[in-house]
């Protein structure tokens, strides 16, 4: 890497700690390249690793609209791209009742911009201004889906069958997330970069708390990521995220606990809701085990 990209790389992580996000040099390379090339980027990682405030910081830095896609199982084309505002539609019919045009120039009319629902998709290539486009689980959606998104994130366009094509006003910055509970398809993925997002090490989990909760002393801050890194170490059904770190941290500051310490596992076992999200992980953590990780810490 030239020392010119270098900089850059150093002053988009820089920007991104300013909007909230410690990112590290892969991925502040990574975006540069999105920016550069003007491809999506495809983020793949665990859920609760930070990919969704991976789209959200880099709005921030751009100064732009954020549009957010969240993906669900059963997703079409039309809640995704577009729709029409069908009881303006009937209304409009009725109104034209008593029009003499021909039946041709009513449904242009019927079918015009003007009864057209824009969804994320749509929105997203006809803004003025480039916006980031988050395209959020996408693994949640199935391959059908999937095969919607090609024509946009090939060409910027979508096809709208009563107007035709609709050419992108702005390409926008796309970011599209995986938490990997299925394969994505060859063809989305030769359309994207890629960049695969792991839970934080301690000193960037730490950096990330002293971020977001730096009413925490410093001493509190390293405790609570060593105990949640040791957490992670463990056989669990859901990791902790970042988030979960950061949950865990606001309810030990509302409890008024400014230490971890094996004496005190029974307060911190009742704040283990914050941190622990499954019932068979909790189970995981009885008095002794919350003791040790403690006494780690």
């Amino acid at each position: 890497m030239t020392t010119a990209r270098m900089a850059e790389v150093s002053g988009l992580q820089q920007a991104l700690a300013q909007a909230g996000y410690i990112a590290e040099p892969a991925l502040a390379a990574a975006l540069l390249l999105m920016l550069d090339l003007g491809r999506p980027l495809l983020l793949e990682g665990d859920a609760g690793v930070g990919k969704t405030e991976v789209a959200k910081a880099l709005a921030a830095v751009r100064a732009t609209r954020l549009i957010r896609l969240q993906c669900y199982e059963g997703l079409d084309a039309h809640a995704a791209m577009y729709e029409w505002n069908y009881q303006r539609q009937l209304l409009a019919i009725k109104l034209l009742e008593n029009d003499d045009r021909g039946l041709a120039q009513k449904e242009q009319d019927i079918f015009s911009e003007r009864y057209l629902l824009k969804r994320p998709l749509l929105e997203a290539i006809t803004c003025e201004q480039p916006p980031v486009l988050l395209i959020d689980e996408v693994d949640r959606a199935d391959e059908a889906f999937e095969a919607y998104l090609l024509e946009l994130l090939s060409d910027f366009q979508l096809s709208i069958p009563e107007l035709g094509t609709v050419q992108a006003t702005s390409r926008p910055l796309v970011v599209i997330t995986s938490n990997g509970t299925r394969e994505l398809s060859d063809a989305l993925r030769r359309r994207c970069l890629y960049q695969f997002i792991d839970y934080p090490d301690h000193e960037k989990e730490l950096a990330i708390v002293r971020l977001k909760a730096p009413q925490a002393a410093p001493a509190l801050s390293r405790q609570i990521v060593a105990f949640v890194q040791g957490a992670r170490g463990m056989e669990l059904q859901k990791k902790p995220g970042i988030a979960e770190t950061l949950d865990w941290t606001a309810a030990l500051l509302r409890l008024g606990i400014s230490v971890i310490e094996r004496d005190g596992a029974e307060r911190i076992l009742e704040t283990l809701g914050a941190l622990i999200k499954t019932r068979d992980d909790r189970a995981a953590f009885p008095r002794e085990v919350v003791a040790r990780l403690a006494a780690a810490c």
